[in-house]
């Protein structure tokens, strides 16, 4: 049994994920399933049947948790502001998150890009994360957005990654943080992006991140793995929505061996600062996971990753009403406070 493995067998409390012994969707955990029960009578299509309008336009999961918290305000604490970064291209929307209280000394940086698979959602949508994240960790936390497909093909998003990294290392002062403390986090698409920012960084030798979140990443478009073939009809995205999401994506089927989507095969990864990859059983993505964690460690970087059962693709940002992703949340803000105070 690899080290993943081992993990997921204890998350699961001694039930190997790897081998489950009934279908995904009736193993999933009663708040999961309550969340799914809300987005399913809000009357939303699968994803992959329909053109990217109508598919931006679906309910979603976060609005299924604001029905569920009666559309609560609660800011956590935590102020927010509207910012725009300059792009390669165009300006980029950015959120950032900063906790009420005062600080002394300047603050922790965390660089976010949500998720969304290249396609869907934005910084709007996915406000959870940032704001638990710069309540969690006292850090200051820059929710970037970036270009989309099928509007912007690869690679725009990834560029749009890059200069907000780049920019931040320019502003970090100006939003009282320390730029010799950043910390990059990413959901799906957004760990893809996260991955490739360190990447560059470390290519350029220039500033790197000092840790990395890696939640549910996309590491490969090629959908052969375990949990492509297993996985289905658990949640809003199931292996048919990743491959409708990487045909509006790439510009033409060799770009799926980019070396920037195809991040399990890649040989350089050495030199990456520490990982947490945090995965969901239920999830098409998960076998990606496993394998970036497995090939991460096998270059010589060290990676903290759990795979937690009983819940799908999308669930960290629920933790406000979701165990799991509450729990998946405390394991990340620990690993980036420790990373933050070494």
């Amino acid at each position: 049994m690899t080290s993943v493995e081992v993990r997921a067998f204890a998350a699961n409390g001694g039930r190997d994920a790897m081998a489950p012994d009934k279908p995904a969707a009736e193993r999933l955990d009663a708040d999961m399933r309550h969340v799914l029960s809300i987005l399913g009578q809000m009357g939303g299509r699968p994803i992959e049947s329909l053109r990217t309008p109508e598919a931006r336009a679906q309910p979603r999961l976060d609005m299924a948790l604001r029905r569920i918290l009666r559309d609560s305000h609660d800011d956590h604490g935590i102020n927010m502001e509207m910012r725009l970064i300059h792009g390669p291209a165009d300006d980029i929307r950015a959120r950032i998150y900063t906790p009420q209280a005062e600080a002394g000394a300047p603050r922790p940086l965390i660089l976010y890009f949500h998720p969304g698979a290249f396609v869907l959602g934005d910084v709007d949508h996915y406000d959870a994360t940032p704001r638990g994240l710069a309540q969690r960790t006292g850090a200051v936390v820059v929710s970037s957005h970036y270009r989309q497909a099928p509007e912007h093909r690869f690679p725009a998003a990834h560029e749009d990654a890059f200069a907000a990294w780049s920019w931040l290392g320019e502003h970090a002062a100006s939003l009282g943080a320390d730029p010799g403390r950043i910390a990059v986090v990413g959901e799906g698409s957004g760990a893809n992006l996260a991955v490739n920012v360190a990447l560059k960084a470390k290519a350029q030798d220039g500033r790197r991140p000092i840790h990395l979140g890696l939640v549910t990443p996309m590491a490969t478009l090629t959908f052969d793995l375990p949990s492509h073939l297993e996985i289905d009809d658990t949640g809003p995205f199931r292996t048919e929505t990743f491959k409708w999401a990487a045909r509006k994506l790439l510009r033409n089927k060799d770009d799926a061996r980019d070396p920037r989507l195809e991040l399990i095969e890649r040989g350089d990864l050495g030199g990456l600062p520490p990982a947490t990859i945090i995965l969901a059983e239920a999830d098409p993505l998960r076998s990606e996971g496993e394998a970036l964690a497995d090939q991460m460690r096998r270059s010589g970087v060290w990676v903290d990753a759990t795979t937690y059962d009983g819940v799908t693709h999308g669930f960290f940002g629920l933790y406000q009403v979701v165990n799991k992703a509450m729990f998946a949340q405390g394991q990340l803000a620990r690993n980036l406070a420790a990373a933050f105070e070494s």
